[in-house]
Parts: C-alpha cells; structure tokens; sequence
C-alpha cells in the first residue's frame, strides 16, 4: 500500500498483527512525513516577513544582499535536486522558498527607492541565467561546481545579516516566526536526507543552514527584547 511515494504496508501490517513496527520500518515512514510536512509548512515561511515588512512599510535592518543570495541558493539548490531527480518529499520546499523569496527580495527592492544601477543589473542577470540554470541545461561539471558553491552562497546570504544584526545591536524588521520556521526546517531535512540517502553536499546545506539560522534566531532574542524595552521607556 503505496500512498504519494510513502510504503504504508509495512506498518500497517505490523499493526495488524498487534506489534509496534520495528525501526527499519518506523523511521523512512517518518522520514516521508516529515519530509511532506516540511513542503507544506514551506508553502507560508516567509509570509510573517513579508507581512512585517507590510506592516511597517520599512525593510530597516535587513540586508538586501543577504536576501539576494538567498534567491540565488534556492534556484541553484532545486535545480541539482530536480537533475538528480530526487523524490519530491526530499526538495520539494525549495519550490515554495524560492517563490517566496522572489516575492520577498521584490518587496524589499519596491521600500529600498531609489535603487541604483549596481543594484538593478544583480536582478537582471538573475532573469537572465536562471531558467537555464531551472532546467538543467549546463555542462554538468558545472552543475557539480555550482551546487557546490550553493553552500558557500547560502553561508554568504546569512553573514550580512548576522553581522548587521550585530553591529546595530538590533534585528529591525527580521521576523521571529521566519527565522523560528527556517531553523527547525533545516533541523528536520538533516534527518529526511539522512533517511532518503541524500547526497552528502545536500546534507551538508542543512547543517550549515542550522548554524546560521539558529545564529539570527539568537540575535532576535537578544537584541528584540531590549529594542523593545527601549521603545517602551521613550514614549
């Protein structure tokens, strides 16, 4: 019994029979549903920060260049997961956060007026590469070489906003919610790539994404609360 790619006889059957499905049957059975529900909570992780940025009408605080590179590791990271035709459950966030983010970095563009030339050519080349890039059609050292480099650039978006974080003393229009979601997402890919046999460089995008996204979570905690006390004490 086979339902969206997840094996359901096995636990069943052990059911039936009045038994607790032992591990080897337990754990890919989890590792598809937690997979599934990582796609789903995907389809609204950064709608708290678009909201906020919304809200506010201001993107103070948030490194544009760091959401930027976001973009490009989403479209760099989904393209090597559909080339190596991996099962949905395993990537299929990605869709959504990369959606999202084109979503996001447009919003973030539209409150930064007036934008210079550097800044518009950045986008235009985006447009210009990524649907070659989507559709696999690259020698494919360089789609190794790229996918490679993904980590790197995942690990480059988070450094402005970390340091910019750090250096005002103050997270501005970072969501708590988004960073929260981020956070706990990469921690649950970690076990789904462990259990679907993902390839090590996949694996490793999620632990990187652990260390830097907890990072951000910690400085909203930080630096939020005494914002916020702050505000309170001057009105």
């Amino acid at each position: 019994m086979e339902y969206l790619g997840i094996d359901l006889s096995c636990a069943l059957g052990s059911l039936r029979l009045g038994k607790f499905p032992d591990k080897d049957c337990l754990l890919p059975l989890i590792s598809k549903l937690l997979g599934y529900a990582i796609v789903a909570a995907s389809t609204t992780v950064k709608l708290p920060q678009i909201l906020k940025i919304l809200k506010h009408r201001s993107v103070q605080g948030l490194s544009m260049i760091s959401f930027e590179l976001e973009v490009v590791g989403y479209t760099i990271a989904l393209a090597y997961c559909l080339h190596k035709g991996l099962p949905f459950s395993a990537y299929g966030e990605l869709v959504f956060l990369l959606i999202q983010a084109l979503i996001l970095i447009t919003i973030i563009y539209y409150y930064s007026q007036p934008l210079g030339t550097k800044t518009w050519i950045r986008p235009l080349l985006y447009c210009a590469l990524a649907p070659t890039v989507l559709a696999g059609q690259i020698d494919p050292l360089l789609f190794e070489a790229l996918y490679a480099s993904q980590h790197a650039i995942f690990l480059f978006a988070r450094i402005p906003q970390i340091w910019e974080n750090f250096s005002n003393k103050s997270t501005g229009q970072l969501s708590f919610l988004t960073s929260l979601m981020n956070t706990a997402g990469s921690m649950v890919r970690v076990f789904t790539s462990i259990q679907e046999k993902a390839p090590t460089s996949v694996l490793l995008g999620s632990v990187i994404g652990i260390g830097t996204n907890l990072t951000i979570l910690s400085q909203i905690i930080m630096y939020q609360k005494p914002h916020a006390e702050k505000e309170k004490k001057t009105k």
